[in-house]
């Protein structure tokens, strides 16, 4: 028996979030109220990434246009449903009773009030919004209400880890890998590893006696032993951190994603593993989303837009500090830093500043990854050139995006469907390696 298709009413944020998400949806139908394309027209100038974003939908909901669009629909497609834009002409009486305030929230429930009242098919009329209380409001009136979950993880904590620990390894394995070429076939071990393998991916082998870090190749061919490698003045501290260094430093491995707690050691470590390949690349970007707190908008900050930019940028020249000062004044390597940063060889940015420069032969770190959508992590690395690498680091549990959670940030969407790609390694590293208060207060409060 074929099933009735539902209608979704979309929100501004779910398209801010997607601009393609009209064509997810499968068969059901979508309608955009008039007040949310307005509401776009607010966000359509401008370099961030929702600004561009809503150009980009109005540019595809303009091939679709006609004057049926604001009457039946227009298909989107075979397979596909209806696309429609509907006129609120203020607040039905029934949402006016509830909420007084005109605004666009209310007339997106006034919208789907009317559909639902209006539709001739036993259509389920259902609001899709990423604004929590909106879906509260809605479903106070009966209303069916969803997050856009289209590019949702399901379940994160199972999200890849990006290592594995093997306990009661043989004897025999670990001793050779502790003797030229420091490495062991694949075949002769994955049998008696019993655990998920895949490219790119670390191990931590060990017995009672003794105990080996090790990364499987991309082409799972070869474990190969790895160890604490110092990185310009900065030493691994735990085995994480030495696989992330392994990865960071790996030209065979163009994509990296670190993430972890604060204090971990994600932004320090690929700074300091850039600076130690710096030859292999043209340029250093290191860049991260601006998310004003508080969710206002930068404009609040006083001065020009070098210093409301500051705050944001400041934990990127303290990092690259921390680095520096691992050597004295009048060492070479605290002075290549200064001249980096002099001759834009190394440039910290607003990932808005970022958006169109050539990233060819750029090493790429993007810090806060966690702040982006789906989208916007798409966009970042499908513009990655010949010899570039990009890093992402972030904690996914520590978002300031007012429409993003654990599940629907573009770094937690990245790491499940990158996994087992021969290009690319992710390292979740657990400990805080800042002090024993910092990594007390990341625990228990």
């Amino acid at each position: 028996m074929k099933k009735n298709p539902k209608t979704f009413v979309l929100d501004t944020n779910v398209i801010l979030h997607d601009p393609t998400c009209i064509n997810h949806f499968q068969e059901n139908n979508i309608i955009i109220p008039l007040s949310v394309i307005e509401e776009l027209d607010h966000f359509k100038r401008g370099n961030q990434v929702i600004n561009l974003n809503a150009r980009e939908f109005a540019r595809t909901l303009d091939t679709i246009t006609g004057n049926d669009i604001f009457n039946g629909g227009v298909s989107l497609g075979r397979g596909k449903g209806r696309v429609r834009i509907v006129i609120t002409k203020g607040l039905s009486r029934e949402i006016h009773d509830v909420f007084r305030e005109d605004n666009v929230d209310h007339r997106v429930l006034s919208a789907a009030f009317e559909a639902n009242r209006t539709m001739k098919n036993k259509e389920s009329i259902i609001v899709v919004t990423k604004d929590v209380n909106l879906r509260m409001k809605a479903k106070a009136l009966g209303i069916p209400a969803e997050d856009y979950t289209t590019d949702q993880v399901t379940n994160v904590e199972e999200l890849y880890s990006g290592k594995d620990i093997v306990e009661n390894f043989d004897d025999d394995f670990l001793q050779k890998l502790y003797q030229s070429p420091f490495e062991i076939p694949a075949t002769k071990i994955t049998k008696k590893l019993k655990t998920d393998l895949v490219p790119n991916k670390y191990f931590i082998l060990r017995n009672q006696s003794r105990s080996a870090l090790a990364h499987l190749n991309n082409e799972m061919s070869v474990f190969r032993r790895i160890d604490k490698q110092v990185v310009y003045g900065i030493k691994p501290r735990n085995a994480e951190q030495t696989f992330a260094v392994d990865a960071l430093s790996n030209p065979d491995i163009p994509l990296v994603t670190m993430t972890g707690k604060a204090g971990t050691g994600k932004t320090l470590l690929a700074l300091a593993c850039a600076l130690s390949i710096r030859k292999n690349y043209r340029q250093i970007y290191i860049a991260r989303p601006i998310v004003p707190l508080s969710n206002k908008d930068i404009g609040y900050l006083p001065g020009d837009v070098d210093s409301k930019l500051a705050p944001y940028m400041q934990p990127l020249w303290d990092n690259l500090k921390v680095i520096q000062d691992q050597f004295p004044e009048t060492d070479k390597s605290h002075q290549i830093i200064n001249n980096l940063v002099k001759e834009e060889k190394l440039v910290v940015e607003p990932l808005s500043y970022i958006r169109g420069r050539s990233l060819q032969r750029i090493y790429f770190i993007v810090d806060e990854a966690q702040n982006l959508t789906p989208h916007e992590v798409k966009t970042i690395i499908t513009r990655a050139g010949e010899g570039s690498k990009v890093v992402l680091t972030g904690d996914i549990y520590q978002i300031d995006h007012p429409y993003l959670d654990s599940q629907s940030n573009g770094l937690s969407y990245l790491i499940e469907h990158f996994k087992g790609q021969k290009l690319y390694a992710h390292i979740n590293l657990e400990k805080g390696e800042r002090s024993e208060l910092a990594e007390l207060a990341s625990n228990l409060l």
